[in-house]
């Protein structure tokens, strides 16, 4: 499969997007013998485009809409269309918000006037749209900088009768954004239809925390950790210790969980989060699963994450939970009878615990192979010491540097164990690294695209714990001579297993 996020499709327009871009490249992956398409969490992002901050755990970006595909469907003229940025390398974020948002806002507005009954179905069908809706309605009317916590005190405390009130004022506004929901729902469902008719499968990923600021804290603020200010923020805040990305670690500042408030309720917003993903993808990697065994929790006034400690997560149980309601009640296309269809996320600090939940819930794990050189020939990510086939693995992902710009930036002597294991002289760094994961005995292999179109560091996605100049990279092209090179790799090696789900029925994925 290929790693590829679908703000860095190629297109015209600010963003890659869910339209014709997006069937293109289910066509290039089909040509290229893959099966499999992960994606970064599709979450509406947050601070520097992040899809790991979101204000919203079970919503979708709007920024993914495509708009070609919204004058397809009568709710934007070819007029609507003028002055349409060209597509370039990057994400342009001042046109997402400037150009993109205003022409989503205006088919949304159509819809809700044209079919109503479409949006109350979504509503009700999918529970947890409406408090995100309503707070992107009321942030937006009151010029909220730091979503509720900055809400006037009734409607950040969330008093029934200050809510019912704004609902009543802001109808139409709340109505806009129910509808742009249902949009980018639709379109992604058309675009998985048209994936599984393709044979490719799509995995999806599930960030472990949500925004501080964003919906879920708002209308669930006693599942999480506070300090005792007005407005409340969070005390302590998530992050990771010292490791390969950062020396004093990596700050991320969600607030933690109370895992006691989730255990009292059945673990019953984390079900239901499980359970909106499941009916989006066909397998999702669970972000950090080492968090659910223990999280690094940093005091909100230290500087850094060095001063944070381990503190223990609800492990097994809440797993058990979200497999007993998948099997009570399965979502769409979901074998209750199988093991959970998720991939852990187990990079790292990982300890006997973490490995025990993994392997006891039948979890595949992950393997970097950029991670695997310049080490002893003893080292777990070297494709040898795999002791059995759960895996997915990776030449990287996207909070590493690209295959080349590794290559290009490592030491001397990291390239000369590289260049002998895999028996090759470095010319073509990029492709002797998908060969050994092609080979190697992992159930998946997965590549980011930048590594299948041999780019440099300037392709990198995301460089963890840096704050600037990340998540807006964008292909410019999806050459062919590189789809027919993978397909003759995975046909060498019989990577062509059948797709997570068949693709007979065309229709088996609801519309919504």
């Amino acid at each position: 499969g290929i790693l590829l996020h679908p703000t860095s499709l190629p297109g015209p327009g600010p963003c890659g997007d869910l339209g014709p871009a997006a069937r293109s490249f289910v066509d290039w992956l089909e040509a290229a013998g893959q099966t499999l398409w992960q994606v970064l969490p599709l979450v509406p992002p947050g601070a520097g485009l992040s899809p790991y901050d979101s204000p919203a755990g079970s919503a979708l970006g709007t920024h993914l809409v495509s708009v070609d595909d919204l004058v397809a469907d009568g709710l934007l003229t070819p007029a609507d269309l003028a002055g349409r940025p060209a597509g370039g390398p990057r994400v342009d974020r001042d046109a997402l918000e400037g150009w993109h948002r205003p022409r989503v806002d205006r088919a949304a507005r159509r819809l809700a006037a044209d079919d109503p009954a479409s949006i109350d179905e979504f509503a009700e069908t999918h529970p947890w749209v409406e408090e995100y809706a309503l707070l992107c309605t009321l942030t937006e009317a009151t010029g909220a900088r730091r979503g509720w916590r900055d809400l006037p005190a009734a409607l950040r405390d969330r008093d029934p009768r200050a809510l019912a009130d704004a609902r009543r004022r802001h109808r139409d506004g709340l109505r806009r954004h129910l509808a742009a929901q249902y949009l980018v729902h639709r379109q992604w469902q058309a675009l998985r239809r048209h994936a599984h008719a393709r044979g490719v499968s799509i995995i999806g990923d599930l960030p472990i925390f949500v925004s501080a600021t964003g919906a879920d804290t708002w209308a669930h603020r006693g599942l999480f950790l506070w300090g005792s200010g007005d407005p409340p923020c969070p005390d302590p805040v998530a992050g990771v210790p010292p490791d390969y990305f950062s020396p004093t670690g990596q700050r991320w500042g969600n607030p933690m969980y109370d895992w006691d408030a989730h255990r009292a309720q059945g673990f019953a917003w984390w079900t239901r989060r499980f359970r909106a993903i499941l009916g989006l993808v066909d397998a999702v990697r669970v972000d950090h699963f080492r968090g659910f065994v223990a999280a690094w929790a940093i005091p909100a006034d230290a500087p850094d994450a060095r001063s944070g400690q381990w503190v223990p997560g609800p492990g097994r149980e809440l797993f058990d939970a979200v497999a007993r309601s998948v099997r009570t009640d399965p979502p769409p296309g979901v074998d209750p009878d199988a093991p959970l269809p998720i991939i852990a996320e187990d990079l790292g600090i990982i300890t006997p615990d973490v490995e025990a939940l993994r392997d006891g819930l039948s979890l595949p794990g992950m393997k970097i192979l950029q991670f695997a050189f310049g080490g002893g020939a003893d080292h777990p990510f070297l494709p040898h010491n795999w002791t059995h086939d759960r895996w997915v693995a990776y030449t990287g992902t996207h909070d590493n540097d690209t295959v080349r710009g590794w290559y290009d930036g490592t030491t001397e002597s990291v390239r000369h164990h590289f260049r002998c294991y895999v028996a090759r002289d470095g010319r073509e760094p990029h492709w002797q690294l998908i060969r050994l994961l092609q080979s190697s005995t992992a159930r998946w292999a997965i590549t980011p695209l930048q590594d299948v179109l041999g780019l440099g560091s300037d392709a990198r996605m995301n460089v963890p714990g840096s704050a600037e100049g990340n998540w807006s990279w964008r292909a410019t092209e999806l050459p062919e001579a590189a789809a027919w090179r993978l397909r003759d790799m995975v046909e060498l090696y019989g990577r062509r297993p059948a797709p997570l789900r068949p693709a007979a029925d065309p229709d088996d994925t609801p519309a919504i």
